[in-house]
Formats: structure tokens, sequence, C-alpha cells
């Protein structure tokens, strides 16, 4: 070796230390630009990570894993060009032992080699042991569920087992916009406290990994052993198709079927949702035909083999975007002897308000075919789930106990998902609902969710109480806690009497406000983001969102839930439920009352301090 080329390796090797490392240690990145768009790096390390630094701003770089020579995997990532946002891990423990290299394929095109070495990702590639996933976000919620980095969307595979609520979503590992779905994984006893697992379902040969359900196997259907974890889920390659996998240690690791896929179709079609049907003595499943905007659904005895039997959805109900992210369920109507089926059918774009949002069905299926219910015209209406702007890829959990039908929801919108003001990670959960049917005054039967019974936990002390208070044309203000950027819990009823409009108004004393008005004559309940704070990432989030109260007697209740960035309302035990995003400077300080038109009366407000993550 000449000298030149001793110092070059000694250069390596010391980009490559920490300051409490020597040159005696093992760790080494070796870095080789082959062209204006190709650079190898050779990896020699027994740390747990390498830190790959992002630039969200960069188009994603592809990068082939390869392990002796040949691919073990292939990831996307957005190299940093000029500047770091931050740095994701990859986990080098899984090739511990073997001759390690990344081929890096970056889109972006150079004049030159000597101009590709300039990016900034190639300097501060970095081995660690550890990766800091402690809050560095101001906006990052404190009671709602949400992964420790990266992008997340869609939950999907949820189910009850032992005790355990487990919770799987469309994940990124390797940066906060939506690229490399693999399934995340969290669990939890209680439905409010999360605890993040391993990912558990990761691309393979046959593309990334979409959304999907799993379910319980009580009675070994499909031979992978009794109560085994079974997960079917959309692979996406060139195109789409259904693959299984089962887990025997209670979904923590699944093994993928070597028969996969298992549903093959001639167009796109994706989401599988499957369970149980005791009445046909089979497994049924629904899956979205998204670009037909159309459910299909199909039977089987054994989880492999499955019969396609009909669809559903072509000209029926909300049609201005793909359909996707289905699950039906039976439920009882309340106060009657009577169910019915609950057919969810998410869909983006083409929500009331603009860009994605769950819509429903309600009727009757027999395993074979769905058949919705009309109204008094003949007509299928179209029904919303939540009427807030962020709510979106709503599924239940299966094998819930008590009979339970138990949602929850990614709380963003596809509009401007990738661009709310946070980094260290994207998206959160909607608080967990159980949902329930009613019939309303029209005579159509309609879905309620109230928050799970599991986050009264969440309530700490009362902060404060109001008995009764009369509300009129005056604004009367009442405080919110300091502490933990406002969050808290607010339930009131109120009694329009003869007032034509009441507003409820949140605020802070930055100017930053969310009016909401409940409208007794309309029966409408709306909600005002249009300043409440940080709105100019998007010309699509500042909205007012518009629900139907469902009651005729001018008297509602209301659930407010405040997070650090979210806001979600639960009006006449579920009837109306309202969900939205808030990116406020400072948290909001007060809760104001008034009224236009006569007076109203304000009672039983209860203001729950919430006890932090």
């Amino acid at each position: 070796m000449t000298k030149v080329m001793i110092c070059i390796a000694a250069m390596m090797i010391m980009c490559s230390m920490t300051p409490c490392e020597s040159l005696a240690d093992v760790d080494r990145i070796e870095v080789n630009h082959l062209s204006v768009t190709n650079t190898l790096v050779r990896v020699d390390s027994d740390r747990h990570y390498l830190l790959l630094p992002v630039q969200e701003s960069s188009d994603d770089a592809r990068i082939n894993v390869l392990v002796d020579g040949n691919i073990a995997e292939t990831i996307y990532v957005r190299l940093a060009k000029t500047k770091i946002d931050y740095t994701v891990p990859f986990d080098l423990t899984l090739y511990k032992g073997k001759h390690l290299s990344l081929d890096i394929l970056t889109p972006q095109s150079r004049s030159s080699v000597r101009e590709a070495k300039d990016d900034v990702c190639w300097k501060d590639l970095k081995l660690a042991d550890s990766f800091d996933t402690d809050n560095r976000e101001r906006f990052r919620p404190s009671y709602h569920h949400t992964p420790l980095y990266g992008w997340m969307n869609d939950p999907n595979g949820m189910f009850y087992k032992d005790g355990q609520w487990h919770l799987y979503y469309q994940y990124n590992p390797y940066g906060s916009k939506w690229q490399n779905m693999t399934w995340g994984h969290s669990v939890s006893s209680d439905l409010v406290h999360w605890t993040h697992k391993p990912l558990a379902i990761k691309p393979n040969g046959l593309g990334t990994v979409f959304s999907g359900s799993c379910v319980v196997d009580e009675n070994n259907t499909a031979g992978f052993g009794k109560d085994a974890v079974i997960a079917m889920y959309t692979s996406a390659g060139t195109s789409q198709m259904q693959s299984l996998a089962w887990s025997t240690d209670n979904g923590t690791t699944f093994d993928i079927y070597t028969g996969s896929p298992t549903i093959t179709l001639e167009s796109e079609a994706r989401d599988p949702n499957m369970f149980w049907n005791n009445k046909t003595n089979e497994w049924n499943l629904v899956l979205a035909h998204p670009l037909d905007h159309e459910m299909l659904f199909l039977s089987s005895h054994d989880l492999k083999r499955w019969t396609l039997q009909s669809s559903f959805g072509q000209g029926t109900g909300a049609q201005d975007g793909i359909w996707e992210c289905p699950d039906i369920f039976e439920l009882p109507v309340e106060n009657s002897d009577e169910k019915k089926w609950v057919l969810i059918s998410n869909i983006n774009p083409g929500g009331p308000f603009g860009g994605s949002a769950t819509q429903y069905f309600i009727g009757n299926f027999n395993g074979r075919k769905f058949i919705p219910d009309t109204d008094a015209d003949g007509n299928v209406p179209t029904k919303w789930l939540d009427f807030g702007k962020d709510h979106y890829a709503t599924v239940s959990w299966s094998n819930a106990p008590e009979d339970r039908r138990i949602v929850i929801g990614w709380m963003s919108n596809w509009q401007y998902a990738a661009d709310v003001p946070t980094t260290q990670f994207r998206s959160a959960n909607t608080l967990p609902r159980d949902m329930s049917l009613f019939r309303a005054a029209d005579g159509q039967i309609y879905a309620s969710c109230q928050p799970s019974p599991e986050t009264l936990n969440l309530r700490g002390a009362i902060f404060s109480k109001i008995n009764r208070s009369n509300i009129g044309k005056k604004q009367r203000s009442f405080p919110l806690p300091k502490a933990n950027n406002g969050i808290c819990e607010i339930v009131f009823d109120i009694d329009s009497r003869k007032a034509e409009e009441i507003t409820i108004t949140l605020a802070n004393n930055s100017g930053e406000e969310v009016p909401m008005k409940y409208n007794p004559q309309k029966h409408t309940f709306s909600f005002d983001r249009t300043k409440s704070g940080i709105v100019d990432f998007s010309e699509n989030f500042p909205a007012t969102t518009i629900a139907p109260t469902f009651e005729n007697e001018g008297i509602i209740s209301i659930r407010i839930f405040i997070d650090r960035s979210s806001i979600e309302i639960f009006g006449n035990d579920g009837k109306f439920v309202m969900t939205n995003l808030i990116f406020p400077e400072k948290p909001y300080s007060t809760i104001s009352f008034s009224s236009e038109g006569g007076n109203a009366r304000l009672s039983d407000m209860k203001i729950y301090s919430i006890n932090a993550q």
C-alpha cells in the first residue's frame, strides 16, 4: 500500500470514530463514488446502527443492501444533499458477521463525481450503539399513539389476544414521509398507553407491505397451529396482490406463507380485511377494488384458498376518490332487537371537506353479498363516520372481548399529511372509539362513536367545575390548564333555549382561536380552524368543518379532547364526531361561550387535566 493509500484509509477510519474511540476499533465506513449518481458504501462494524442523514427536500435515493454480494433488501432514503434535517437508523445487527455494502443510486444528477462527493450525507454517515428517540417535537401528541420516529399512516392488522391490544400500522422507518411501507407494531393493555415493538412484517421480493388484517385462528383452520395469529396484507410490487403470514408468538414475529400471494386479480386491489362468520361457518374477506370504487367479498375455509363471491359500490356513495381500507361487522341497533351490518369504505379524495375521509354503509350481509339500506326515495345515502378533516383509514380490532367493536383511525389527511410542521415523526392515531348504531329522527340508522371507556384512565384532577351558567351575547371565558402544553378534556351540556346560535371558542393570548358554533335550528355543529395557529403549510389546511347534531330538543352534550396538535369532539354520546389537527404557537388558555338571538344555559362543565405520557 502506498503512503497516499494509507493516509486515505486512515482518514476513513477516523471519520467513523467518536472522541472516545481509538484506531484499534474495527469500525469502518468506506465511501466509494463510482459515478455522478452511484456510490458504494462499505460498512465493517460491530455497532448496532448506521445512522443515515436525511434531508426531506431531497428525492429518494435507492439503497440496495448487499450481503456477501447478494441483495438482501432495498430501501429508499432521502439522503441529505445540502443540509441534515435528522438521521434515521439502519440496523446492522441483522447482518452481523457478513460483508455488508450499500449500493446507493441517487436520483439527482451531477455534472461530475467531484460535485456528487460534496453531498453532506457522505461526510455524516455515523456508527452508533443507540438511536435517540426522545421527543424533540413541540407538537408531538401527549396521549395519542405515534411512532417513535418516521412516517405513519393507516392503522391495520389490529387484534386482541391474551390481555393485549395489538396495533400495527403503515410505517416508514427511514424517514418522515411516505415510503418503504412496513408493518410497525405497538401493544397496549389499556388502549391508551402503548409500548413500541420491533418491526413486524418487512418488504420482500413480492413488494412493500400495505394494509391488511389479522385474525386469531382458534380452530387451526389454516394449519399453522391452534390460536395462531394469521395476517393477510397487500404485497405492493409491480402489481398489488394479497399475501399471508402467520405468527406463533402472539404477533411479535411473522413467517411468510410460501404459497403467497394467496389472492391475485387482474386489476389493482388492496387492504384485505378478514373475519370468521359464525352464521356461515367460514372466513369472509372484504377487499378494496380502489380504482373501480367498490368492495369485493370473498370466502374461504382455510384462509389460503379464496373464492370471489360478489362486489358492492360502483355508482354508490361518495365516488370522487379511490375506495380503500375496508371493514365490515354486525352491530345491534340501540333500543331495538334489530342488528345491522356496517361496511366501512375509506375514500381519498372525496371527503365532505376535501381530501380523505371515512364513509360507511348500513345494510345486510349473508356471507356472500352486501345489500345496503336505502332512504325514503330508494337511494343509498352517503354517511360519514367523522365530520372533521383528519380522520381516515378507520378499521376495527378483531377478537375484541365482550363483542365490543372498537375502531381507530389515522389522524391526518392526504392533502397535507407530508407537510405538517413536524419532522422527527409524522402522524398520530385517533383515540380508540367504541362503535354502536342508533336510529335517528329521519328513520335512518347511523353509527355513533364514543371514546372507549379506557380513555377515562387519562383523566387527572378536575381543574375547574361549573355547575351552571347563563350564556348571553357577552362572551364568558374560563381558564384552561397550563400544564403539559394545555392538554385537557372538557365536558359540558348546553341548553340552547331561545338562542339562535351558541359560539364556543378555544383561544390563547396570541390571537389564535378555534370558534365552534352550535346552531339548534339547523341542527349543526361547526369547527373553524382558519385562525387556529400555524395554517400556512398547505392551502387545504385552513377550513371549517360542519357536523349534523342528530338532536331535536336544542340540547347537546359535548366532550372535547385537546392534545398538543389535535382536537377531538364527541357530541351527544358520539352521535356526531369531529377530528381536526391544530398547530397553535401557544397552547389554548381559555374556553369561552356566547350566544346570539337569546340566552342559553351551560351546565355540568368539568375541565380535567390529563395524565401526560
